[in-house]
């Protein structure tokens, strides 16, 4: 770039010599170079200062100074990169679920993850109730001779009066302890008491203190409810994943929907459990 500069210079004093019929040029009386690099953060610059003086003829002096500045601007810390980072994600493809049930089992994905959030529904209504009913006592699980039944299958549940429920295990007094055990984990704040081959059970007041007992219940069943999901979600994306007839472009379109449905329905369960909570954390 100098040279494109100077040389117009050097060839109008050249033709001035052999203009007045001079031999060759004077000394130069005067000359600089001053060449000038800065880098400053993200701003380069860079910049040439030639100054020349030609003496010639009739003891006249032609002074010739020129400067040029060349710079380049860089983008700011935080900018730089962003058009990269972008360029890294693939292109997504639209997916509709005809084409997902192409890579996954896709009715089965959603019946699974619908599941999951019926069971949610079902705990809640069982096992989350300010006043413990007869009904959600009647339906706790409790395992027997390795199979699970529910507790109205193996004893007769009455209520005795609007703050007592009496359970009668004289038909399989074996399972006693682990009907004692279902009861106590069931969320519902139940304390039984034994007595004989009848378990006695205490209707709780609705205290604060109960309310924030059953409001945490819930969420560990919403936690639950997601984690299933999540895992039925983690399970399609990997299938897809280990496809290698798949491009790249479809196998990542197909594991963005196969996420997105997960989503849909924790936010469901999301919904139920916002719902269930209001409903838990009240006044007294």
């Amino acid at each position: 770039m100098t040279w494109k500069l100077v040389l117009p210079f050097i060839t109008r004093a050249k033709r001035l010599v052999s203009t007045h019929h001079i031999s060759s040029l004077p000394r130069l009386h005067h000359s600089s170079l001053v060449t000038h690099v800065a880098c400053i953060r993200h701003r380069h610059s860079s910049c040439c200062n030639l100054d020349s003086k030609f003496a010639l003829v009739n003891n006249q002096t032609m002074t010739m100074h020129f400067t040029y500045i060349w710079a380049r601007g860089y983008v700011k810390g935080k900018d730089r990169g962003k058009d990269k980072k972008s360029d890294k994600g693939k292109k997504k493809v639209a997916v509709n679920d005809e084409q997902l049930a192409e890579l996954i089992e896709i009715n089965t994905m959603r019946k699974q993850m619908q599941q999951a959030v019926d069971r949610l529904k079902e705990e809640y209504v069982k096992n989350l109730s300010l006043r413990s009913t007869t009904g959600s006592i009647e339906t706790l699980p409790v395992s027997f001779e390795g199979k699970e039944y529910q507790l109205q299958e193996l004893a007769q549940i009455v209520r005795k009066n609007p703050k007592t429920i009496i359970i009668n295990m004289a038909a399989f007094p074996q399972v006693i302890p682990a009907a004692l055990q279902s009861i106590e984990k069931s969320g519902m704040n139940l304390n039984p008491q034994q007595d004989g081959t009848a378990l006695f059970i205490p209707i709780p007041k609705v205290t604060k203190e109960h309310r924030e007992n059953l409001a945490k219940n819930a969420k560990a069943l919403f936690i639950k409810c997601r984690d299933s999901i999540k895992e039925i979600q983690n399970k399609n994306v990997k299938t897809v994943k280990n496809n290698s007839t798949v491009s790249q472009d479809l196998a990542f379109s197909a594991q963005e929907q196969i996420i997105e449905i997960g989503n849909q329905y924790i936010s469901q369960g999301e919904m139920i459990f916002d719902a269930k909570q209001a409903e838990l954390i009240g006044k007294d």
